[in-house]
């Protein structure tokens, strides 16, 4: 996938009608706003675009509406909250490309805003319906993506309504691929990628891709006792996915064949069973992690482990984290994830953390200002990860 495209500094966008795709899919409660991150983080593409004297009409989906009209699920609060940010009005639509919609698109002057109702109100946006994405397109002349965490979806205002207008990356999306892209089409070495979360299934491909590209594997997380399995280990009562046990043996051979070191937990914290609730007390003590007793269950990885992951991170030029190394919820299990983001934030190195749970820690730690780069995108930067091709950059215009 070529990661060189065009951003709204590659275009005129002056007087223009520019329809920009953002992530306002914000979490609400009782109809209020409980985090406007995602808001924030749209604002330099969108004051961008004020300021180059556009006409901005912008769009996003909250939700899974699934194609029916659903209040609560209005963008009517993100507008509101936009309007402040701003300090001027943001124009909220009716509808997505109704009358009210287009009336108020072509009533648009340089440098107003405004704001089409959720997007997924319509039946044709998740589909990629061509004749929705059309009408989309219709009312703009130009299309900015600007929302990486729906890049991995072909829907219709992420990669359909690119058949109809020109198409450029905002500011997020641009910053997404050039430091992503960079990190796996040419890294500063040593590479280090740390792979984390429940289960190897989910992170198959991303193993396999970044087996290509690294100098060193870490893994850590429930997936780790699927490959201590396979290291023919005792795992206890962990996490295991019995049916991947050949596909770890594949990966640590091919590791072995590529020079590449692949490092998994030397000891490990177990207890009794899952704690409940997530955040509850649990007895726990720490066994090496090639002994933990048929009665345990792993659930965060032990002190010296800790250690050799932290060492292998501070040594590196370039380093990828996807993915807790524990039961990050629970404040006893969430030693190991706090050690790698704490780490990471100590590194003199490129570090990009990958959306969810990895996220959430370097932010709830105060080390996200720490961090060269925390992804935006969950699911598409785990494909990201995979080398594969996402829809909604791959449509836009290269450089």
């Amino acid at each position: 996938m070529n990661y060189n495209k065009k951003s709204i500094e590659d275009v005129s966008v002056a007087g223009k009608r520019v329809l920009c795709r953002c992530d306002f899919n914000v979490p609400t409660k009782a109809g209020v706003i409980t985090s406007d991150k995602r808001i924030v983080a749209a604002l330099p593409t969108i004051e961008y675009l004020i300021s180059h004297n556009a006409k901005v009409i912008l769009c996003s989906h909250m939700g899974k509406p699934k194609g029916e009209w659903k209040p609560e699920l209005s963008l009517k609060v993100v507008a509101k909250r936009l309007s402040e940010l701003l300090g001027k009005e943001v124009v909220m639509a009716d509808d997505v490309v109704g009358e009210d919609a287009k009336a108020k698109a072509a009533a648009l002057k340089d440098g107003d805003v405004m704001l089409l109702e959720n997007l997924r109100y319509m039946k044709g946006e998740t589909k990629n319906d061509p004749a929705f994405a059309k009408e989309l397109a219709s009312m703009a002349d130009l299309f900015v993506n600007d929302a990486f965490g729906t890049a991995h979806r072909a829907h219709a205002s992420t990669a359909g309504v690119a058949d109809y207008l020109p198409a450029v990356s905002g500011y997020l999306v641009q910053k997404e691929v050039s430091i992503m892209g960079k990190a796996l089409a040419d890294p500063d070495r040593p590479f280090v990628a740390i792979l984390g979360g429940a289960k190897v299934s989910d992170k198959l491909n991303v193993i396999n891709n970044l087996l290509e590209k690294v100098d060193t594997l870490i893994i850590g997380g429930g997936m780790a006792y699927t490959f201590l399995a396979a290291q023919g280990c005792g795992v206890g009562k962990s996490l295991l996915d019995e049916e991947k046990i050949d596909y770890c043996k594949d990966m640590m051979a091919k590791a072995q064949a590529k020079g590449v070191k692949l490092l998994l937990p030397i000891d490990t914290v177990v207890a009794d069973a899952f704690p409940d609730p997530i955040d509850g007390p649990v007895e726990v003590q720490t066994v090496p992690s090639d002994a933990i007793p048929e009665s345990k269950m792993g659930l965060d990885i032990g002190e010296k482990t800790r250690a050799l992951f932290a060492e292998a991170a501070k040594g590196a030029k370039t380093v990828v984290w996807n993915g807790p190394m524990g039961v990050f919820e629970n404040p006893t299990l969430a030693q190991g994830t706090i050690a790698v983001a704490q780490a990471l934030a100590e590194s003199d190195a490129v570090t990009i953390v990958g959306g969810g749970d990895s996220a959430a820690a370097c932010e709830q730690l105060g080390f996200a200002d720490k961090i060269t780069h925390i992804s935006t995108g969950g699911g598409a930067s785990l494909e990201f990860l995979e080398g594969l091709e996402l829809p909604g950059i791959a449509c836009l215009e290269d450089k």
